[in-house]
């Protein structure tokens, strides 16, 4: 038999895995005699593939050239999840354009697992998923969507689930073998794991399985992986879990906390040299369609797509209304999101109350954002002189208002507005509360 460098690759690194796993958990019995041939079979693999296998792997490249859009699970449904819901969630991507308009991950959160094999690999479950992954996994792909699935770093998941603890390389070959595309990794249960060396791990896991799997980091950025995770992963948290609220902490009991909109972007506004190609900063999944007010719907999104975020939907797609339906829709707003130069948006200044957000894109455009977190409706002049700046911590790229002239798209109106002046000549504009004034200024 003949295997090629990625097999080799894989079976090698799965050898040392089993290795490390039998040692671990049977040596404090006597070896069965399955155990035995089992560790025997690590290690001739182990001896046969070492002198051609490289020291380490990277992730998987071009899966992230700009953040990944798709939909989740969680927000909306939890545990509550099944092969039904999931088609009906694939079929309604494809008849309300989300597909079209660059949502193509159908990720499955926490609580599809049932229990793992005799062999160690995780199955699932058999009532919510009665004909397997494998079949779910082509049904959405038939749909010209992808499947995302989820685990978690440590012992058992958040959900109280297997976790991968002891069984990446074997959960990443499952994984690729149902035909998975993407894989949320968590971070409940891992007392004692150091979250670099944990993420490598799923990592090299995924590069060895063979098949190409986009791996976002769950994490909540407690441990600052914008820092170390560049070439680990393709997305990581820098937030706790979002809720359905424009601006409030949701406290529980045990000790944690959940976000609203507001408190995210804080959290990820500073990061922005951190992300780029291959790389994004993950406030988390957007609560578009959950409950909030059109307005707060609006100036959510927008938040997304100049900070350049992942775009996971969390709402029920099945079921919206026209107004949450254009807003996930609007393509112009998606653009800045998936703009190709692939700069993270600057929180520049703030003035009566207002947030001022430019983000550069290519070509020479720029993204401009006035964001009102505020209770009351704002009525404000803008000036465009008084936004000259270069974007010296990234891009280096300059609006250069008194040399420049650019045409006012409204994102949302989708109407041209006039032009900016290369004089004082305010532009009068009011934004309602929680909501944005959302521009493209195109260079003349």
């Amino acid at each position: 038999m003949h295997l090629g460098n990625e097999s080799k690759n894989f079976v090698f690194c799965f050898a040392l895995h089993s290795v490390f796993i039998i040692f671990a958990h049977k040596m404090r019995h006597d070896m069965k005699k399955h155990h035995f041939h089992v560790l025997m079979t690590a290690l001739m693999c182990c001896l046969f593939w070492l002198p051609s296998t490289p020291a380490a792997a990277q992730k998987w490249e071009g899966l992230a050239d700009t953040p990944q859009m798709g939909w989740s699970t969680w927000n909306k449904f939890q545990e509550k999840i099944s092969e039904d819901v999931i088609k009906g969630i694939a079929d309604a991507m494809v008849a309300t354009g989300l597909r079209d308009a660059g949502y193509t991950y159908i990720n499955i959160d926490d609580c599809w697992h049932g229990q793992r094999d005799a062999d160690g690999f995780i199955q699932v479950d058999p009532v919510k998923f009665p004909s397997g992954m494998k079949a779910l996994a082509d049904y959405v792909h038939s749909k010209g969507l992808k499947l995302g699935i989820y685990s978690d770093a440590g012992t058992a998941t958040c959900g109280g689930m297997p976790g991968s603890l002891g069984h990446e390389y074997q959960d990443a070959l499952q994984y690729a073998r149902w035909g998975v595309d993407y894989l949320k990794y968590d971070w409940c249960n891992t007392p004692n794991i150091n979250p670099q060396g944990a993420y490598q791990l799923i990592s090299d896991a995924l590069c060895a399985s063979g098949r190409p799997i986009f791996l976002s980091m769950c994490e909540w950025g407690n441990s600052r992986p914008w820092r170390w995770a560049r070439d680990i992963g393709h997305s990581w948290r820098t937030t706790p879990d979002i809720w359905c609220n424009f601006d409030s902490l949701r406290v529980f009991p045990q000790g944690y906390s959940q976000f609203g909109v507001m408190q995210c972007i804080p959290y990820n506004d500073t990061l922005r040299r951190y992300a780029g190609p291959g790389h994004w900063n993950d406030p988390d999944m957007l609560e578009v369609g959950n409950g909030m007010s059109v307005s707060e719907d609006r100036a959510h999104f927008t938040m997304w797509c100049m900070m350049a975020s992942p775009l996971i939907l969390g709402n029920d797609v099945r079921n919206m209304t026209p107004e949450v339906l254009d807003i996930l829709t609007n393509r112009e707003m998606i653009a800045v999101d998936q703009d190709p130069l692939g700069v993270q948006g600057l929180h520049l200044c703030d003035d009566a109350g207002l947030q001022f957000w430019f983000k550069p894109l290519a070509g020479g455009d720029w993204a401009f954002t006035i964001l009102n977190p505020t209770k009351e409706d704002k009525t404000y002049a803008i000036d465009w002189q008084k936004f000259n700046f270069t974007d010296k911590e990234v891009s280096g790229l300059s609006t250069a208002f008194d040399q420049t002239t650019y045409r006012i798209y409204n994102l949302w109106t989708h109407k041209t507005e006039g032009k900016t002046s290369l004089k004082s000549k305010p532009l009068k504009v009011t934004v309602k509360s929680h909501d944005v004034a959302a521009y493209r200024l195109y260079k003349n």
